[in-house]
C-alpha cells in the first residue's frame, strides 16, 4: 500500500531526481515498457512526479507539455489500481477539466448532456456515512454538545445546515426521550437545496419522534447556503437554540471571495502619531432583517447606469452572502451552541500548485482509509471515489471564483474567524470524546485516530488530520 504521509514531500522529491532525468516524450510508453514494470511505490512516486510536472504545465498555460503529460499519467493511472493510481486518474482528469475550460464553448459541450440524478447524490452521501466513521463521530460530538447544552430546556429549536442524513437527529430524539425530567418539545429546521432529501429526512424522523411520543417539527428550507434567507428558518422568542453545520461553511467562502474584490477599500482613520488604524464598526444588537438588508445595500454601490453594463456573474454576487455576514446573522440569533464540522485541510490557496500539493496529501490519506478497509473491485467504493472525492478534486483544481466551493480550511483559521464574528469556543466534553473513541475501537476502525486540539476534536487517518468538530456559543 502507497501512503503519502505529511511533510514528506522533500523525500518524494529527492527520490524523484532519477524520474526528472528522463525524457518527457508522448511515446514514453512504447519506448520504455520498463515503466509498466515500476513496484507500486516506484509508480506512486512516479505518478507524483508526473502530476507535478502536469500542473506545472497547465499553470503556465504550456498546453503541449500538458497534453504529453497527461498521455504519460494515463498510461501509469487508473481508477480501480492501488491507491495512488486512482487519485492520480482523478487528479488527471482534473487537470484536463482546467484545460477545457480555456475554451469555454468545448467545456460546455461536453459536458452539456452530463446530469447526477438526485438518488445518485443520496446514495453516494449514504456510502460515505456508511464507508467512514467521520460523520458518526461528528454526530456523536455534536449530539453530546446539544445536550449539555440543552440541559433544562422545554423548548428545544435545532437548525441543521446541511440536512442530509436522519440518523444524527434520531439519535438526538432518542437521548432526549430518556430525560428524567421528560423530553422537550423539538423543531429541527433542514436546511438542503434538494426538496427530495427534506421529504425523505421529515418522514423518519416524524416517525421516530410518534414513536418515541416526544412533540416534534420539522421546517424544510430548500435552499443552497449562500442564498439562505435566514427569516425562513423561523427562529422564535422563547426557544432554546443549537446550530448544526456539517461539511458546509467552507462554501461561502467563494461568495467571500467575490465580495471582497467588489467591496470598497475600508475607511482608514489617523491616530495623533500618524499610524493609519482601520475603523471597526461596532457591533449593535439589531434586528436580523435590518442587518442583512443593511448588509446588502452597504455591499454593492451601483452607478445609475450600471444595471445594464454589469455581467451575470457580478449581478449574481449580489444575492450571495459572505462568511463574515453571514456568522454575524447567526450571531445575532444567539444560539446557545452552534457545533461545526470542516475538513481539516488547507485546500484554498491562491495558485493552483499550492492546492495541488495539498488536496495530493489529504486525498491520499482519504483513499487510503478505502484501501485499508475495502475491496479495490468494490462498486461502492468506486462510487465514492468518483462521485464525491473525484468531484471535491475537480472543484479544487478546475474551478475559480464561485465556482469553486471546495476551499476546504484548517482548524485555526476558523478560530480566527468566529471570534471575530463575536463567537467564544466551547471546549467539547469529556465524556463526548469518550464516546466519540469507544465508537472507533468498538467499530474495529484502525487507523483513525482523534486528537484534541484547543478544546476542539481532529479526526485523523494515521498522522494526516481530516476533519476537525468544534463547539461555540455568541460571547456577548
Amino acid at each position: 500500500m502507497f501512503r503519502l504521509q505529511e511533510g514528506s514531500f522533500s523525500a518524494i522529491s529527492s527520490s524523484l531526481k532519477f524520474f526528472s532525468m528522463m525524457p518527457h516524450s508522448s511515446s514514453l510508453g512504447s519506448t520504455h515498457p520498463w515503466i509498466k514494470e515500476l513496484k507500486s511505490e516506484e509508480r506512486g512516486l512516479y505518478l507524483i512526479h508526473l502530476l507535478l510536472t502536469c500542473a506545472n504545465h497547465v499553470a503556465s498555460c504550456n498546453l503541449e507539455n500538458a497534453n504529453a503529460s497527461l498521455e504519460q499519467i494515463s498510461m501509469l493511472a487508473s481508477p480501480d489500481g492501488d491507491t495512488m493510481q486512482r487519485i492520480a486518474a482523478y487528479f488527471t482528469e482534473a487537470l484536463a477539466d482546467r484545460i477545457l475550460k480555456t475554451w469555454p464553448g468545448l467545456h460546455k459541450a461536453l459536458n452539456s448532456t452530463r446530469m447526477v440524478m438526485v438518488s445518485e447524490e443520496i446514495l453516494v452521501q449514504k456510502l460515505f456515512f456508511e464507508l467512514f466513521p467521520f460523520l458518526k463521530v461528528a454526530f456523536i460530538l455534536t449530539n453530546q454538545a446539544i445536550v449539555e447544552a440543552m440541559e433544562g430546556e422545554k423548548m428545544i429549536h435545532v437548525i441543521d445546515l446541511n440536512a442530509a442524513e436522519p440518523a444524527q437527529w434520531i439519535a438526538l430524539l432518542q437521548v432526549l426521550s430518556s430525560r428524567p425530567e421528560g423530553p422537550p418539545h423539538l423543531r429541527i429546521t433542514g436546511v438542503n437545496p434538494k426538496k427530495e432529501v427534506l421529504d425523505q429526512i421529515a418522514h423518519r424522523l416524524i416517525e421516530e419522534a410518534e414513536k418515541l411520543d416526544i412533540p416534534f417539527q420539522f421546517n424544510p428550507v430548500v435552499s443552497k447556503l449562500e442564498n439562505l434567507d435566514l427569516d425562513k428558518l423561523r427562529v422564535k422568542t422563547g426557544e432554546a437554540l443549537a446550530i448544526s453545520s456539517i461539511l458546509q461553511l467552507h462554501t461561502l467562502l467563494a461568495s467571500n471571495d467575490e465580495t471582497m474584490k467588489r467591496k470598497p477599500p475600508p475607511l482608514l482613520l489617523k491616530s495623533p502619531n500618524g499610524i493609519h488604524l482601520q475603523r471597526i464598526q461596532p457591533m449593535n444588537q439589531t434586528t436580523l432583517g435590518d442587518l442583512l438588508a443593511k448588509d446588502m445595500a452597504n455591499r454593492y454601490t451601483k452607478s445609475p447606469d450600471s444595471t445594464s453594463s454589469s455581467s451575470p456573474a457580478s449581478s449574481n454576487t449580489s444575492n450571495l452572502m459572505s462568511m463574515e455576514n453571514f456568522l454575524t446573522a447567526l450571531w445575532s440569533l444567539s444560539p446557545k451552541v452552534m457545533v461545526v464540522t470542516e475538513q481539516d485541510s488547507n485546500h484554498n490557496g491562491a495558485t493552483l500548485m499550492e492546492r495541488l500539493l495539498e488536496a495530493l496529501y489529504s486525498y491520499a490519506a482519504v483513499f487510503d482509509c478505502l484501501e485499508s478497509t475495502v475491496s479495490r473491485n468494490s462498486l461502492e467504493r468506486t462510487r465514492v471515489e468518483k462521485m464525491l472525492f473525484g468531484e471535491e478534486i475537480k472543484n479544487i483544481i478546475a474551478c475559480e471564483g464561485l465556482e469553486r466551493k471546495e476551499r476546504h480550511e484548517k482548524l485555526d483559521k476558523w478560530f480566527m474567524r468566529f471570534d471575530l464574528a463575536g463567537f467564544g469556543n466551547v471546549p467539547l466534553s469529556y465524556f463526548g470524546r469518550l464516546q466519540a473513541r469507544r465508537f472507533l475501537q468498538s467499530n474495529g476502525c484502525e487507523g483513525y485516530r482523534m486528537r484534541e486540539e484547543n478544546g476542539c476534536v481532529v479526526v485523523c487517518w494515521q498522522d494526516r488530520s481530516l476533519f476537525s468538530i468544534s463547539a461555540w456559543r455568541t460571547r456577548k
